[in-house]
């Protein structure tokens, strides 16, 4: 099978990148090498260049300083029929190519035109998180509309839709009345690299290199507020109260607390884990931890879920948006109401804890999850099986 795959960015330049774009697009680096791995040839389209800037540029300046508004150049119709364009002729000229997979929602999809299927591969609608993240707080109403009009103009064109949870597929299907069967879940695997052939006897010993007399919890994320870290620390600080010697790893960013730290916080603050250095860093962090904390306050699908789960470290997280499709209660970890108590999550660690044989089924249990159901092979094989499936209905069509 042979596919174009159209970007703005160039996928195999991330070291252009801007840092805080890494999440997202560096999810297509690893949809990119897993379909490859599957037998996927791949066309690059992008990067594309931006275009009408200069348009573009003054309407920026006229909402940031004269509205005190958000305007986002990325959701101008302009910009995206540029993109679209661009995308379409580069297509011309390519052959065999079979279908076209877009990891930007509607970037270039929106204004693509070809007799290709179109594929929508993301983690959710931009739509479903207004008033959710900081970017999407404080909208203009010419980009909250512009927003609405080409996610739906692209959701609508595309022939398969893929995203990362139940709740986004509710949330396409609900607000732009998509078709059921056109939605399909592909969870998403670890944003790391790591090594593909671990087995079950390798994870198992890493549990039971496990300290079994402190518990770590590994805390990671740029954003501290965001992610609930006063929350992990109440835990942390409850537990060791309770009389169970707990520590709390942080990882991604600096605690929004007094300093100096408390003793049982353990800071590392960003590793940068494109390097060999910082990858081996941050793996063993995670695989010496007994569970990842994660009591987010706005979360789609966090990667580092997964990235936890795939060195049988069960997740705490918080029941919201996609996350109960990547942790199931008793299984891989424990999801809790955003409501939930601190005593509710100390009781879940103090459960597994002192009772240790269940913390290490829980934790190869949650091992298992990741090579069945959660990682970048298992994403790639079902996308490609989507993908065979999507072209035999056009070709009987």
């Amino acid at each position: 099978m042979k596919i174009a795959l159209a970007t703005t960015y160039d996928v195999q330049r991330p070291e252009y990148w801007p840092k805080y774009y890494t999440g997202n697009w560096g999810a297509t680096i690893f949809i990119t090498k897993s379909l490859m791995n599957h037998g996927v040839e791949i066309e690059f389209l992008g990067p594309l260049p931006e275009g009408n800037w200069f348009l573009t540029r003054g309407k920026r300046a006229f909402y940031r300083y004269i509205q005190r508004k958000d305007y986002h150049v990325w959701s101008d119709p302009l910009v995206c029929k540029n993109y679209g364009d661009q995308a379409s002729r580069k297509l011309e000229n390519l052959d065999d190519v079979e279908l076209v997979l877009c990891t930007e929602v509607f970037a270039i999809s929106a204004y693509l035109e070809t007799k290709l299927p179109i594929v929508i591969w993301i983690d959710t609608p931009l739509v479903g998180l207004f008033g959710v993240y900081a970017y999407l707080s404080n909208l203009c109403d010419e980009t909250a509309k512009d927003i609405f009009k080409l996610e739906k103009r692209a959701l609508e064109k595309a022939s398969l839709i893929i995203v990362t949870s139940d709740w986004a597929k509710s949330v396409i299907m609900d607000l732009y009345n998509i078709a059921n069967n056109k939605i399909e879940i592909i969870t998403r695997g670890a944003n790391l690299e790591i090594i593909p052939d671990r087995s079950l006897q390798d994870i198992q010993l890493l549990i039971n290199q496990r300290n079994k007399k402190v518990c770590r919890l590994i805390f990671s994320g740029v954003e501290w507020a965001r992610k609930g870290g006063d929350v992990a620390i109440k835990v942390v600080e409850e537990l060791n109260r309770m009389g169970l010697p707990t520590e709390l790893v942080v990882i991604g960013c600096d605690p929004e607390i007094e300093k100096p730290y408390p003793s049982f916080v353990k800071v590392y603050g960003y590793i940068n884990k494109s390097t060999k250095e910082g990858r081996e860093k941050i793996i063993d962090l995670i695989a010496s931890s007994h569970f990842l904390i994660l009591p987010t306050k706005a979360d789609t699908n966090p990667h580092v879920l997964t990235e936890a789960n795939a060195f049988g470290v069960p997740c705490l997280a918080t029941n919201m948006m996609g996350i109960s499709t990547v942790i199931k209660n008793g299984v891989n970890g424990q999801t809790f109401s955003p409501n939930s108590s601190i005593d509710e999550y100390c009781q879940f660690i103090m459960q597994y804890f002192s009772n240790y044989t269940e913390y290490e089924n829980l934790a190869t249990n949650t091992f298992n999850e990741y090579l069945y159901r959660l990682s970048w092979d298992v994403a790639g094989r079902r996308a490609v099986s989507m993908f065979d499936d999507l072209l035999k209905v056009i070709q009987i069509r």
